[in-house]
This record gives C-alpha cells, structure tokens and sequence, in this order.
C-alpha cells in the first residue's frame, strides 16, 4: 500500500542494506517531499545520541530562516516543514501530523505549517544512479518562539527531537511501531513525547523498544492536563 502525506498505511517492500537498494515512491501527491541538503550514505544506521530533552543548538551558528516568499502569515511563530517530491530521485512525505497551515509553492514543492506543542514526523529518502543515498525519520514537536530547539533539515526555526533514525531498517521499524499504536486508536500526534525518546534510545542501544497501550496514554493524557 502506498503511504499518503499524513497518512501511516502499511509498509511497502521491505527495504536492504544493499547499496543499489531503492524504496519509496509512496506518496500519492507530488507536493509532498521535501529538499535536503548534505546527503547520507545509503542505510546508515542511527546516530548513537540519545535523547532526554530538549537539545540547544550551540555550536554558534544561526538557526536557518524562512525564506520571505513562502508568505505563510505572521503572528505566533509557526514551524514550517518544506516537502519537496521528485520521483525516483527525493521522495519526502509526512508519516503522520496534523498541519494548521499549508502553502503550494509549486508542482514538487509545498510549505506545511505547525503551532508549537505539535508532533509530526518527516521521512525523508533520496537516491542517485548508484542506489539510495537517504533513508531518514524525523520525529519533532513544533517550539514557541524564544525556546531552544534543535536544527533539523528542511525544518524552520528547527523543533524538538524526539527520535532521529538513519537507514531504512530502522526506519521501517519505526514505521511498525506507528502502526501498532494506531491499531489501538490512539493517534501519534498525541503520544507522549516521552515514548518517542525511549523509542530512539533503546534503537541506539540495539534494543527493543517497549509498547504503548491505552493505559499509559491515559496516564499521559492526565500529567498533561496538569501541566502548565
């Protein structure tokens, strides 16, 4: 089955560490990709980090900057993911997230808007005449403006991480787990940021990531009411 922009239905082929292997060509528009610029080798596994909270971007340079003629209304700061779609070549599309602003910039191309506090996940895949160059998951929550956040590709000003894996093995592992968990019901923009971090550490551990069920999504959904 083919995978829609927001959409998480079920995997394609399964994917190889081969360096001539190539995958998606799912999404079934093509403004729904988006343009990155430094390239991974194919199927690199995941970066060993582990994440525990928000990351400051320290290293001095400036966040990048929403080009001026996107035109996506001011007020609060939105974040703003660029999706760019060249079949067989850059494939980028939305595993899941609920957009509050959407701008068409041209036939391979589109701007999707969100407000801080929201969850989406950006998959991106590249290849070349040598085979796939890019396989990546992305799971980020929009920030207010003033918070740290870090620099992630073709997200501006950046968000915060709450699981980063490289290679399509584990990219479609984690697609699995998504799945799970919208089997049950629950929709993955409100999952507890908590579970993607423990998702993201016991990958980089080479463990195995443990269930989310509607006990502990009740659980989050009361702590979350709590807080300020």
């Amino acid at each position: 089955m083919l995978h829609g922009l927001s959409g998480t239905a079920g995997l394609g082929r399964s994917g190889t560490e081969s360096s001539d292997y190539r995958e998606p060509k799912w999404p079934a528009k093509p403004q729904t990709a988006s343009r990155s610029g430094s390239l991974n080798y194919a199927n690199k596994e995941s970066f060993g980090f582990l994440l525990t909270g928000p990351h400051l971007w320290t290293n001095g340079a400036a966040p990048p900057h929403r080009p001026a003629e996107t035109g996506i209304a001011d007020g609060p700061q939105l974040t703003h993911v660029t999706l760019v779609w060249r079949e067989d070549s850059q494939e980028d599309w939305l595993k899941f997230g609920k957009p509050v602003d959407e701008r068409i910039v041209d036939r391979r191309q589109r701007i999707e808007s969100y407000a801080a506090g929201q969850v989406f996940a950006l998959v991106r895949w590249a290849s070349n005449e040598y085979g796939t160059i890019r396989s990546t998951l992305d799971i980020v929550r929009a920030v207010p403006a003033g918070q740290p956040c870090t620099p992630v590709m073709q997200i501006d000003p950046g968000g915060e991480l709450l699981l980063s894996v490289r290679g399509w093995p584990k990219v479609s592992q984690v697609f699995r787990l998504i799945d799970a968990i919208e089997a049950t019901g629950i929709d993955p923009c409100d999952v507890a940021p908590d579970h993607w971090r423990h998702i993201h550490n016991r990958l980089a551990g080479l463990e195995l990531p443990r269930g989310y069920n509607l006990a502990r999504h009740r659980a989050w959904l009361q702590r979350k009411a709590l807080l300020p």
